[in-house]
């Protein structure tokens, strides 16, 4: 038993123009931070497949996955949005990405790991069922979520999202759906300016100010999210782990360090053994700080690691 690491090397081919924040060097400065802090020696890495269309129907219209096939170009670069570009490589990377999140969940599941964390790009947490944005196109954790539903069988799962932006994708795919509690904290005013004023019953948003720091943030995950997921019992947690929201990640503007990343994950381990016997999938959403992000994936492997 161990904690899986998936990743694939047309994630590294996936790029969206010169600086462009969401570029293939944050998982070279992922895989970098895990061998320099010994992470890597605990960890089994594993490679990511490709989803099918019938996987990424699972939370996407067919009609939308099409629609990105057409206008995947096969030299250059095609905009979807200002900020959401694809190249040659990038719908494949999307399907890897996906894929990853589901053999993940497959494999712990099966009892094949404990855990496992998703180093993929695109992320995937704002792509919504029939829209692609915010650097995402296929919604990597929601698929993944649904596929332990509706191919596992399970009746209850959490999805957990930490992203300085709010995962508007996820929650538009598991609104009022009880199987699933959604809580998410995240900078408000700021891009995608949603989630503040949701009222289903299943999705537990928590947006605070700018300038926000870990302590704060603590507090939130003690006295509101973990008494609610103790309530549902969870049978599987699924984590959006962004970590743009560290105070050297300009992306936004936060305070999170990487013991907060880390405590977090040890408290979300906790809900994981109580209720859904330790199974938690993880999958890299934002985190733009090259040096901040490192340092904060290997602080969460590193409890995902030793849990």
């Amino acid at each position: 038993m161990a904690t899986g690491f998936y990743s694939h090397p047309v994630f590294l081919q996936h790029e969206m123009g010169e600086h462009h924040p969401e570029c293939p060097d944050r998982l070279r400065a992922i895989e970098d931070q895990l061998i320099a802090s010994r992470v890597d020696a605990f960890i089994e890495h594993r490679s990511a497949p490709g989803a099918t269309d019938a996987q990424l129907a699972l939370v996407h219209t067919f009609a939308f996955i099409a629609d990105l096939e057409a206008r995947s170009p096969a030299q250059g670069y095609a905009m979807i949005d200002p900020d959401t570009i694809m190249n040659p490589h990038t719908l494949d990377a999307a399907r890897h990405a996906a894929g990853a999140a589901i053999a993940a969940t497959d494999a712990v599941l099966s009892g094949e790991l404990d855990n496992a964390f998703c180093s993929v790009r695109p992320p995937g947490h704002h792509a919504e069922p029939a829209r692609a944005m915010g650097f995402c196109f296929y919604n990597n954790v929601a698929i993944a979520a649904r596929h332990a539903l509706e191919h596992h069988g399970l009746a209850r799962v959490a999805v957990i999202d930490f992203d300085v932006h709010h995962g508007n994708g996820t929650e538009a795919a598991f609104r009022d759906d009880p199987r699933v509690l959604m809580c998410g904290i995240f900078q408000h005013p700021f891009y995608p300016y949603s989630g503040a004023d949701c009222e289903a019953p299943n999705i537990l948003n928590t947006p605070v100010p700018a300038y926000t720091k870990g302590e704060q943030v603590r507090e939130i995950v003690e006295t509101v999210w973990l008494p609610k997921l103790r309530t549902f019992a969870p049978e599987m947690v699924f984590i959006s782990a962004g970590f743009d929201a560290h105070r050297e990640d300009d992306m936004g503007l936060l305070g999170l360090v990487e013991a907060d990343y880390a405590w977090i994950t040890a408290r979300l381990l906790e809900i994981a053994r109580e209720c859904a016997h330790g199974r938690i999938v993880s999958c890299l959403e934002g985190g733009y700080n090259l040096s901040a992000l490192g340092r904060s994936v290997a602080a969460h492997l590193r409890v995902l690691a030793e849990g």
